[in-house]
């Protein structure tokens, strides 16, 4: 842990963040991170006061366990964590918080311990009453003492022999500091010397006082470790319920810390995701910097190669990302933008930062390295940090080795982060799609690092500038660019070019690829929606020529019939198939639509209006007229119309039926039963329409009104009725309807 948080410059971060805790633990929350979040949230609601300082008691445990026996300042350890917890359940939470306090249940054997002790660990008076007796005792001879000493102090022939008139503690014994010779006024002990040559006098008058002030201490000692070995006694009973509640306590205090430190530091939290090993970073910035630069990052690779400029952050950009991972894992709050952030779940954290040449051992730079990379190579499913890679080798030798190295653990399922300046080993790994390149980038004119990054590139390292920047002379740098070569430095802008334009490349060729799975997706479903509809027009198309072919059938039967009434009823089955057809028809006009622009609605165009379709006879830039299959026409806007599909038109059937001889226009229906006037009407109405007649009248009279509602209710519903109204008073008024067929 320590190695860790030294590594990525996380020691005084979490050294304050220590600082919020009662007592000192480990960082890491067993468990799951979104759970513990959860209840930090909670707590976040709630108005409480942070736990005093409690000492560690895990030797204090296994002492019990041994049937030993605690002091009075261990059980008051005890005693302030269960103080604790019975001060949050009286906070009344709700929620997790209010189940999860709810379910500490205090045993009642160790509630009077509790309450038998003083804010300061000292045992209450009242309960014990030889222990109030002895300590009652002790005050009253400490106060004795005082006085005698007083009094021995306030001796004139004394004075002259004080060198001051205080009463000092040596070795917890009071005496007086005298001058030489006081021993033919006073008899005493010396029990230590000053510096100046007086000497600590204890004296002997008040030695008797003291030995009864002892024996009284030691009597209260004794009673004292009688009343903790009953404590400790009851405590062995429940030491089930002293684990638990101490493991809780830390529990409860792992999240306070985190939450006031949060507070305390304007912080965010950040818990890591499962399945997932995605990075994303928003306004992240390290807390080892001073002024430092928010890094805002998106590592959807596997290998992410930061290059560029030196001394341009890209190891603190490693760190960074590293420490993210780090204090995420630990759920510790850390300044970043959490909203828009997020972190994966990795199993272990690894890193190779510092040279790891020892003289000791004999182990070269580059020997280190491989022996650090020996072990990391075994690690799976984690996240390796690796600073400067190419250290202690030639630099060819190492592109080809390392593109292994990394491509192997890579294998492994693993994250890497590397800083290189390998011009060579980042354009060998930039063919491989899950290799991300972070280029850090310099400001020419100013001659500095911008300390900010550039994604998908190789950066220049820009040694010369740097070198010249921290104060090697002009004449030095131009003899070291001549001695570079113009060829070499031509070489690494072709490779870095060549880099540039493969990932470019790349990206075209996924764009196309995506848009070509859209296009074939897009006409896989034109095509499949084109069979859709020709299944549904055959459909509709043998429905209506079943329609028609049945009605046609039915007028045919109807022509042979030779009584009249057996016609109208024949002629009345044909008209009920025909209206069959034309529900037909309107089914399929379920699909209509509206066009973007109105030049669709020409003359002869079929459309529908509301629930009704019809045909536009003329249009101009205000609306078009239609007339509805109903007959009835109508003027409307373009926006009330909606283009209707065509269907099959209906086959055109020719029935020629003989009208009745000697039919009158007028049918009396007065003194009929409303069964018999609704036969007599629909017979009449049939033969009128075969007569050619427009307009008919029906006498039904007045009476009740129970024979005039049945002729209005089947009018109403009579497909051929166009309209009807009551007849002019000459004509028989509210007893007679004239009706337009």
């Amino acid at each position: 842990m320590q190695k860790s948080l030294k590594a990525l410059d996380l020691q005084d971060y979490c050294k304050s963040f220590e600082s919020f805790l009662a007592r000192p633990k480990e960082l890491f929350l067993q468990g799951d991170a979104k759970v513990h979040l959860r209840y930090i949230n909670a707590l976040e609601t709630l108005i409480f006061t942070p736990p005093k300082e409690v000492k560690n008691l895990q030797h204090q445990l296994a002492l019990l366990k041994k049937f030993g026996f605690l002091k009075l300042d261990e059980i008051f350890e005890f005693v302030k964590i269960i103080r604790y917890f019975l001060y949050l359940k009286s906070l009344k939470c709700e929620g997790i918080l209010g189940e999860w306090f709810s379910s500490i249940q205090i045993p009642e054997q160790i509630l009077p311990i509790v309450k038998s002790f003083l804010e300061d660990g000292r045992l209450k008076s009242g309960i014990y009453l030889e222990l109030d007796s002895i300590n009652a005792d002790l005050e009253r001879l400490k106060h004795e003492i005082s006085q005698q000493l007083f009094h021995t102090l306030n001796q004139n022939k004394l004075s002259a022999y004080l060198v001051d008139k205080q009463i000092h503690l040596i070795n917890d014994e009071e005496c007086l500091l005298l001058k030489a010779g006081f021993h033919h006024i006073l008899k005493g002990q010396i029990l230590d010397r000053s510096a100046s040559g007086f000497f600590y006098v204890f004296p002997q008058n008040i030695a008797n006082l003291k030995d009864k002030y002892g024996a009284l201490k030691n009597q209260r000692e004794s009673y004292l470790f009688e009343i903790c070995r009953e404590i400790s006694s009851i405590f062995t009973k429940h030491l089930l319920f002293l684990k638990f509640i101490n493991k809780e306590f830390d529990r409860f205090d792992s999240y306070q810390a985190r939450l006031n430190f949060a507070k305390a530091k304007n912080l965010e939290f950040l818990a890591p995701k499962l399945n997932t090993t995605e990075i994303i970073l928003d306004s992240f910035s390290h807390p080892a910097l001073k002024n430092p630069k928010p890094i805002t990052l998106h590592f959807k690779g596997q290998i992410l190669m930061i290059t560029g400029v030196n001394a341009g952050g890209k190891t603190m950009l490693l760190k960074s990302i590293l420490s993210v991972v780090f204090l995420s894992k630990y759920l510790i709050p850390l300044p970043i933008n959490a909203a828009k952030s997020s972190v994966g779940n990795f199993k272990h954290l690894d890193f190779i930062f510092e040279d790891p040449q020892n003289s000791k051992n004999d182990i070269s730079t580059f020997g280190g390295r491989m022996l650090e990379f020996s072990q990391i190579l075994k690690q799976r499913d984690g996240i390796i940090g690796v600073d400067e890679i190419e250290l202690g080798t030639d630099s060819d030798e190492a592109a080809s080795l390392f593109k292994v190295l990394l491509e192997s653990l890579m294998q492994k399922n693993n994250k890497i982060i590397i800083t290189t300046h390998h011009k060579r080993l980042a354009a060998l790994m930039a063919s491989n799609s899950k290799v991300q390149l972070l280029a850090a980038l310099f400001d020419k004119e100013r001659q500095m690092p911008t300390f900010s990054f550039l994604d998908g590139t190789i950066g220049k390292s820009y040694a010369f500038e740097t070198a010249l920047r921290y104060g090697i002379s002009k004449e030095l740098i131009h003899s070291a660019k001549t001695l570079y070569g113009e060829d070499k430095e031509k070489l690494n802008a072709l490779i870095e070019n060549a880099s540039r334009l493969e990932m470019q490349l790349k990206q075209e060729i996924t764009s196309a690829q995506k848009k070509s799975e859209i296009l074939e997706q897009k006409i896989q479903n034109l095509k499949d929606k084109e069979i859709t509809l020709q299944e549904r027009f055959n459909k509709l198309q043998n429905s209506l020529e079943s329609a028609y072919l049945d009605a046609i059938n039915a007028a045919k039967m109807a022509i042979k019939e030779k009584n009249t009434s057996d016609i109208h009823r024949a002629m009345h089955y044909a008209n009920t198939l025909l209206n069959k057809a034309k529900v037909i028809q309107q089914d399929s006009a379920s699909s209509d639509f509206t066009p973007k622009d109105f030049t669709a609605f020409i003359q002869g165009t079929r459309v529908k209006y509301r629930n009704m379709c019809g045909v536009i006879l003329s249009s101009n830039k205000q609306g078009a007229l239609v007339e509805l299959e109903s007959g009835m026409k109508i003027k409307a806007h373009f926006s009330e119309l909606k283009l209707s599909r065509n269907v099959p038109s209906a086959p055109v059937t020719k029935i020629d039926i003989k009208a009745p001889q000697s039919l009158s226009p007028v049918l009396d229906l007065h003194g009929m039963r409303a069964e018999e006037a609704l036969e007599a009407l629909d017979t009449f109405i049939s033969n009128s329409l075969i007569a050619g007649f427009d307009e008919v009248l029906i006498y039904h009279g007045i009476g009740t009104g129970r024979l005039s509602s049945v002729v209005r209710d089947f009018l109403k519903t009579h497909p051929k009725v166009l309209e009807f109204q009551d007849a002019p008073p000459k004509a028989g008024g509210f007893g007679a309807k004239i009706v337009k067929i």
